[in-house]
């Protein structure tokens, strides 16, 4: 339930409130009136009775002290209505207090509860993107090593531009290295030589040289899995 509905539904049940407490003090006050004119009457009767009293015979004076015993009952009446005039305005206060805290201490639930249930979904989101981010992270690794695997120097150079001939990716190693070397063009392997023929990649993201010649490393094939050169090979031995 929303706080406005909360508010209105209280709004409502107190909405006659105001009328029944007016009433009931005008009656208090109607009350008061007549009690104080009660009072006036005993003063009355008690002051004639003084004075009458050595001349009065003793039925009349029985009839004059009935009068003032019934004006004092009246008045302990009009009191004792007045004393529940004052309970009745209390409970009706009261009860609407007691209902307030009740409609107060269930919102403070429902929101609570609200927390709670949006705290949850937030933790199953976070966790929920946790998972999502580690997956594209994964996935970008997968890409990234098929991609250092597929795209060799010698495959970036052609698709840069055509730096070298095929008949000079065909060449023997020894062909190549007596041929003069551009000074701006990359080296690799063991020789610290450019790239040319068949070559492999170390499965090593730190290695420094990265890029093998078959022949170098005395492979003929690619071999299956991973592979790393002699001297990460070495490194990693002595780990």
């Amino acid at each position: 339930m929303a706080k406005g509905m909360y508010l209105e539904h209280y709004l409502d049940s107190i909405e006659g409130l105001p009328c029944e407490l007016q009433r009931n003090f005008s009656l208090m006050e109607d009350l008061d009136k007549r009690t104080e004119a009660k009072k006036a009457e005993i003063s009355e009767l008690a002051s004639e009775y003084i004075e009458k009293v050595k001349n009065l015979a003793s039925e009349e004076r029985v009839q004059h002290l009935k009068k003032i015993d019934s004006a004092y009952n009246k008045c302990k009446e009009f009191s004792d209505d007045k004393v529940q005039l004052a309970m009745q305005i209390y409970e009706m206060v009261d009860k609407h207090i007691r209902r307030l805290d009740a409609e107060l201490a269930r919102f403070e639930n429902d929101l609570q509860e609200k927390l709670d249930s949006g705290s949850q979904d937030s933790s199953d989101e976070k966790q929920s993107r946790k998972d999502k981010n580690m997956k594209d992270k994964r996935g970008s690794h997968a890409r990234d090593k098929k991609t250092s695997d597929q795209d060799s120097p010698k495959q970036k150079k052609m698709k840069n531009g055509p730096n070298i001939s095929e008949s000079l990716l065909a060449m023997h190693p020894s062909d190549v290295l007596d041929m003069p070397v551009d000074p701006n063009e990359p080296t690799y392997c063991l020789c610290s030589q450019v790239s040319y023929g068949e070559m492999i990649g170390c499965d090593n993201s730190d290695c420094p040289i990265e890029w093998f010649h078959f022949a170098c490393v005395g492979l003929a094939t690619k071999p299956k899995g991973k592979w790393y050169c002699p001297r990460c090979t070495q490194d990693m031995k002595k780990k």
